[in-house]
């Protein structure tokens, strides 16, 4: 039983200046093949599904060469058409030279946003249909933030979501990927299922699975998976940071020849979110940058540290307004990580700056309204690290800049998204050194500051501005989806009623 693996996945930032290119997806060890592919990100969907794929006896994965995460991570914006085209074309290429295949499985996120593709991962799943043909099964899996409608299960047959944010449930998707497309291979499994979308559009920073209501909707649909044998009940949250056709809420859900009860389940799952959509758009307390600093200094003062000051609002990486308010409020003990700027890294690099010598630059900004301008950083170059939790660098080192009363700067070449403490120790950092970590992240860095006991405060903050990604969508400059069609800005009264 020969499987095709392959991996096409992004998290497109439509609104932000700089196209994600074909370059952008080329460093050490992306594109990967065969067992290099196979064993990315071991703790993920392509890990979970590896390890029950081959738990079967007779199954041989073909790891088809395909790109990992671009070197930009989620700080980039639209791939541009030539580097999709490029890439699909040569999986393509070596789904027709390595087949046939019994089944094929499909690494991809949902919000991939392609310059002149309107559902990027839909036509994926068709052009992969059309080289295998009819009657092999198509699994994938997906990020809870994509952006999907029906189109995708129009040419795939299995459909796997991420339940929670944080993603704990990444490598359990991946092992249900596996364990069902090789049920369906052999007739066991004959997938029947129903789409539906509603519209309903909220910023990530409120899609938090660790509190009501988004923790009430993933548990509706563990109960429906749970009381019907055979049942996949998928949430997507949506991502409205790309600006495509399909944007907002979709539900999917798969049942074992039972399309009555897909669609019951789906419209179930539908009616309830829509019931609780007013929590739905106002689960996060957000405090303007200035208030949280402040907050996070009497928080210090009355003896709850650590503080992680998260902000959430930072798409590009480069953003410098907290790092601005921390100067100006004279924040102590803190660790800022991090602040894009890859000029400043490639200027250090250039001088041949030593750790010890005086630094004097500035620092981020300036890529688009929303990072602000560049901030002048006096202190003393610590040294340069590589982290090796951040792969998609591409070995590209990051700068350790030391400022104030006990304050510590990253540079990053990207936007970084700091998920765990650990990924800070590593580069030689100790916990004992800082009070307050101030940090770019939506949801995801609650996984090792928030269930794991590390920080007594926690703060969301975002800029005054209506800068791209606070949580005021209505700021953004939407050209392909109707923003008033959309909860809360408008839309059907009762959009079931409509179906």
């Amino acid at each position: 039983m020969r499987i095709a693996v392959l991996q096409f996945a992004h998290e497109t930032v439509t609104f932000l200046p700089n196209e994600t290119t074909e370059e952008d997806f080329r460093y050490p060890g992306s594109p990967a093949a065969g067992e290099a592919l196979l064993a990315t990100d071991p703790k993920g969907y392509m890990g979970g599904f590896v390890q029950v794929a081959r738990e079967y006896l007779g199954v041989e994965l073909v790891g088809i060469e395909s790109p990992l995460w671009p070197r930009t991570g989620t700080g980039s914006g639209w791939i541009t058409r030539e580097a999709f085209e490029g890439f699909l074309g040569r999986m393509l290429d070596g789904l027709r030279e390595q087949g046939p295949f019994r089944g094929v499985y499909l690494a991809l996120h949902g919000a991939m946003g392609v310059r002149g593709v309107p559902r990027p991962e839909a036509e994926i799943a068709r052009r992969v249909r059309a080289v295998v043909g009819p009657g092999v099964p198509i699994a994938a899996t997906f990020d809870p933030h994509g952006n999907e409608d029906a189109e995708f299960l129009r040419h795939a047959d299995l459909a796997f979501t991420v339940k929670y944010f944080p993603h704990y449930d990444m490598h359990l998707q991946g092992q249900r990927a596996a364990r069902m497309l090789v049920r369906t291979i052999r007739g066991q499994f004959r997938p029947a299922h129903v789409t539906r979308k509603l519209p309903i559009l909220t910023p990530t920073v409120l899609q938090w699975t660790g509190a009501p209501p988004w923790s009430d909707l993933v548990q509706r649909a563990l109960t429906w998976e749970a009381r019907e044998p055979d049942v996949f009940v998928n949430v997507f949250f949506g991502f409205p940071w790309s600006d495509v056709p399909d944007a907002g809420m979709t539900f999917q859900v798969i049942t074992d020849g039972r399309p009555e009860l897909a669609e019951h389940v789906a419209r179930d799952m539908a009616a309830y979110a829509w019931r609780r959509r007013a929590e739905l758009v106002s689960s996060a307390t957000i405090h303007r940058i200035s208030a949280g600093v402040a907050m996070a200094r009497q928080a210090v003062a009355e003896g709850r540290a650590p503080v992680v000051l998260a902000d959430h609002s930072d798409r590009s990486g480069h953003a410098t307004w907290l790092l601005r308010e921390i100067l100006a409020q004279g924040l102590s003990r803190t660790l800022v990580a991090t602040v894009a700027s890859p000029l400043a890294i490639g200027t250090l690099q250039a001088e041949g700056v030593r750790p010890g010598d005086a630094f004097d630059m500035e620092v981020g900004g300036g890529v688009d309204e929303s990072a602000g301008q560049p901030v002048r950083i006096q202190g003393r170059f610590r040294g340069f690290v590589t982290p090796t939790s951040h792969r998609a660098t591409g070995g590209q080192s990051w700068a350790l800049v030391e400022f104030g009363a006990g304050n510590l700067l990253i540079l990053s070449p990207y936007l970084v998204q700091i998920m765990v403490p650990e990924e800070l120790w590593g580069l030689g950092l100790q916990a004992g050194e800082f009070d307050v970590i101030a940090i770019k992240s939506r949801a995801h860095f609650r996984r090792g500051f928030d269930d794991s006991g590390f920080a007594r405060t926690i703060l969301l903050v975002e800029p005054d501005e209506p800068f791209l990604g606070t949580v005021r969508l209505e700021a953004l400059p939407y050209a392909n989806l109707r923003l008033a069609d959309f909860y809360p800005y408008g839309g059907p009264a009762d959009p079931l009623a409509e179906a």
